[in-house]
This record gives C-alpha cells, structure tokens and sequence, in this order.
C-alpha cells in the first residue's frame, strides 16, 4: 500500500511539473491564415516585427493611465489561443472600429505571432530557447 502512495506521489509530481514548465511554442497553425509558420526569437519574439507593431500600434492605447478608456494589457494577458481568438474574430472594440485598418494583413499575422509566442503560461526559464 506504501509504494503505491509513493508511486502515485511521483506520477502527480513529475505530471504536474510537466505541465508548468512549458518552453514557448516553435511553431504554430495559424487559423486566420491557415498557414504552419515556424517561431523563433526574431520571427516572434522581443526583436521580431510583431514586437515593434506592438510597442508601435497597440501599446499607445494599452498602457497603465491612457486617456482612451482602453484596457490595459500585456502579452500575457491572455493565453496563445485567446490571443489566436482576439484576431479571428476580431472582437475587441479597437478592431471593429477601425483601428486595425491600417495594419496590413502581414503585419496582424507579424502581430499575432508575438503575442502567441509570448502569451501566458509560455515562458519557462528553464528551456534554453527562453533563457534569452
């Protein structure tokens, strides 16, 4: 009876560990596009274009104190299938009243990458591909 305790300890250790040490995505199905793109530091991370499109477009609405009534949000505050929805279905209010507009479809998709890459629950600093 011991070792099965033990046993079943160790099956829910090692489980639930694998499930929080998750590395960030490498590649992804997009379904805006329908396209498999791969994913990496400069094609979605922190120097990639999608970053600047966000500092640029989307940060001078969605930071701390702005005057726009806009939320403010960071790249984790949503998950990698939350941040896939945001744009699918373009819901939020920035996207139906035309903000997005001036974004060209190459740059929603440069957009969306980042932020999937970088969303919440994708970075472990454990992984060599997130140590920086």
């Amino acid at each position: 009876m011991r070792r099965v305790r033990i046993v079943c300890l160790i099956l829910l250790i090692s489980g639930s560990f694998a499930v929080t040490l998750q590395a960030s995505p490498s590649k992804r199905l997009d379904p805006l596009t329908n396209t498999c793109r791969i994913l990496n530091f400069y094609t979605a991370g922190w120097k990639s274009p999608g970053a600047k499109i966000w500092k640029a477009s989307c940060k001078s609405c969605h930071r701390r104190g702005n005057t726009v009534g806009a939320p403010f949000l960071h790249t984790e505050s949503k998950t990698p299938k939350g941040w896939t929805r945001v744009f699918v279905k373009r819901y939020p209010k920035c996207a139906r009243t035309g903000k997005w507009d001036d974004l060209s479809l190459e740059q929603i998709v440069a957009l969306n990458d980042f932020l999937y890459m970088n969303a919440a629950g994708t970075y472990d600093p454990n992984d060599a591909e997130d140590c920086g």
